[in-house]
């Protein structure tokens, strides 16, 4: 089943963007998902396409305007297969969106992401249409567009198929609650730095071990916000570990 995605922008020349590139293109080509976009102005109601005005109470910049926004979402809910699309609006208010959250997005079948501008989305609108807020970290960008390539390209990697090797995306960032652990590659010696012996062992109990305690001490010491809501999983027993494992095996100063 095709991942249906449809984008509400003032400028929808800024899509694919990024995702028309290497695998996010691969897999728009082949149909894993979809993608429309909207372009916001065309809604306008005036012969300047005019898509905004000054905001109640005063103050700086513009705000979209709720009829405008409307009508351009309108026309995307008359031709949706799904019932109930969800709908999401890019904004540094909105909840953080995190690895986890991606799967969930997947699990509908389409999604309608809203790009503001400006000073943002007259309140109506959202309130109205129970538009989600969706943030992807604590700044402020010029507008939504590069945020919803941010989200979608952490969606579509997601997609079954769209990596070869999928179960890569198994020891990933975040994945486990855990930051990645470090990787190296030829050469073995680079600068006078070698690569770390356990790598190279071909003990591959050894080597998911110590890739487990790297991953661990990496999340500790940058993010233990991270470390402080994980449960780690207990490491191997001591005798299983060294079961098969010669004495003379290296492992870079850390016992596994």
């Amino acid at each position: 089943m095709t991942w249906k995605v449809t984008v509400l922008t003032l400028f929808p020349e800024m899509f694919p963007g990024t995702l028309g590139f290497s695998l996010a293109q691969k897999a728009l080509s082949l149909g894993f998902w979809s993608l429309d976009v909207i372009n916001i102005r065309d809604f306008a109601l005036d012969r300047h396409r005019s898509v905004d005005d000054t905001p109640f109470g005063g103050g700086a910049g513009m705000v979209l305007r709720p009829d405008v926004l409307e009508n351009a979402l309108e026309s995307v809910l008359k031709t949706t297969e799904t019932k109930n699309p969800a709908l999401f609006y890019l904004s540094p208010r909105g909840q953080v969106f995190k690895q986890e959250t991606a799967s969930t997005f997947l699990s509908t079948p389409e999604i309608i992401f809203i790009c503001g501008r400006y000073e943002g989305l007259d309140q109506r609108f959202l309130d109205y249409y129970k538009i989600q807020e969706l943030s992807i970290g604590d700044y402020v960008l010029f507008g939504g567009e590069v945020a919803a390539q941010v989200v979608l390209e952490t969606c579509i990697r997601l997609i079954p198929g769209v990596i070869g090797t999928e179960d890569s995306l198994c020891e990933e960032s975040f994945t486990k609650g855990l930051l990645e652990y470090p990787h190296y590659t030829r050469p073995f010696l680079w600068k006078g730095i070698s690569v770390p012996d356990v790598l190279t062992s071909g003990h591959h109990e050894a080597i998911r071990s110590w890739r487990r305690l790297q991953s661990e001490d990496i999340t500790k010491k940058k993010r233990p916000d991270l470390w402080l809501a994980k449960e780690p999983t207990p490491l191997p027993s001591k005798r299983k570990r060294e079961k098969g494992l010669s004495k003379d095996v290296q492992t870079d100063g850390l016992e596994i």
